[in-house]
């Protein structure tokens, strides 16, 4: 995963279907009606997500040594986001103001922008400049986030979701301090509900 997104990005296009001409080429004819593709919407973002977004750039920005109070704003937003009592989509719908004490205007226009789009350019940059290319694989998966996809990737040479789910499946996630079998099956279990939605991605054997 080059990028972690928390949802797809659904790219609509015309209804439209592909007719050959004698010429060879493939001209393009608008759909019967009643026929036409009905628009598929994006799930919201949860607050759940937001948090964990929110809880890896801190975790990140930790490792970089960065200006503690930045790193714990990180956090304290992460907190928030988990004690408000509707969801952060809900509010910014109505165009009001995230009731979080302490969250900064830049923060606001984040947090925003993962709403609208799924994405956080600022979390997207930070990760490939400071990431393994394995790590930011592992970071797509529930559960896994910024402390531990560096624990697996550094202590077990863990780089995919298929070798996490191997790891997990064989017992040696739990030989990592600080790792032990509930864990190590939480894990197996959410590589397993990753592969799962990956269409064709076999569980047994896995690299």
């Amino acid at each position: 995963m080059p990028i972690m997104q928390l949802t797809q990005t659904v790219h609509l296009f015309p209804p439209v279907a592909l007719k050959a001409s004698k010429s060879g080429k493939k001209s393009i004819q608008p759909m019967l009606p009643g026929l036409e593709i009905e628009p598929v919407e994006k799930p919201p973002v949860t607050n759940r997500q937001i948090a964990e977004v929110l809880s890896n750039i801190a975790e990140i920005l930790e490792f970089q040594h960065s200006n503690p109070y930045r790193t714990q704003a990180y956090r304290n937003a992460a907190r928030g986001v988990l004690d408000l009592d509707e969801s952060v989509a809900d509010i910014l719908a109505r165009s009001e103001p995230l009731p979080i004490p302490g969250l900064g205007q830049r923060l606001r226009r984040r947090i925003a922008e993962l709403v609208e789009t799924g994405t956080m350019t600022f979390y997207s940059d930070l990760c490939l400049q400071s990431l393994p290319r394995g790590v930011r694989a592992l970071l797509a998966i529930h559960f896994v986030g910024v402390h531990t996809a560096v624990r697996l990737y550094e202590g077990l040479a863990i780089d995919t979701p298929e070798k996490l789910w191997n790891a997990a499946h064989q017992h040696r996630i739990r030989q990592l301090p600080g790792f032990g079998p509930r864990s190590e099956a939480r894990l197996r279990e959410a590589a397993e509900q990753f592969l799962r939605r990956k269409a064709g991605a076999p569980l047994d054997g896995a690299a």
